[in-house]
């Protein structure tokens, strides 16, 4: 059974598989960085009402599986992480300065995909049905 997620005047089941490197795909995520990484990514997701359902951290990507609330567009999402995690790793971590980072510490871009139980077909079936019965509400 599908467990779905509520917001005040919302029902959703909005799942997305997230991945973005390191630029360069430098493979500097370890240690406290890594850790400090976790830590601000949580706290911003906590911010805007995503759950973690899991997450890795490997040494030059993240992957994440997560639930969104549909106030929260995937575009403002990964601005929020990337643009915070990136600010604070650099102030955080001086030693990244020398080795040309700039003023990035994320590649350029990311990957998502949804993830979801109720397929297109089913969707279309489900329309199709509900067009056969009209009842006073919908015709």
């Amino acid at each position: 059974m599908t467990i779905y997620d509520t917001g005040k005047h919302t029902i959703y089941y909005h799942r997305y598989h997230i991945v973005w490197i390191t630029k360069y795909r430098f493979k500097v995520l370890h240690g406290k960085m890594r850790e400090r990484v976790r830590e601000i990514t949580r706290q911003v997701c906590g911010e805007l009402g995503v759950t973690i359902i899991s997450g890795v951290l490997s040494s030059d990507h993240v992957h994440m599986f997560v639930s969104v609330p549909p106030k929260v567009s995937i575009s403002n999402l990964m601005r929020a992480i990337k643009g915070r995690t990136s600010r604070k790793i650099q102030q955080e971590f001086p030693e990244l300065k020398k080795r040309y980072w700039g003023r990035r510490f994320w590649g350029r871009g990311y990957f998502s995909t949804t993830s979801g139980k109720i397929t297109e077909e089913t969707i279309l079936q489900y329309i199709e049905k509900h067009s056969e019965k009209p009842t006073d509400n919908s015709r």
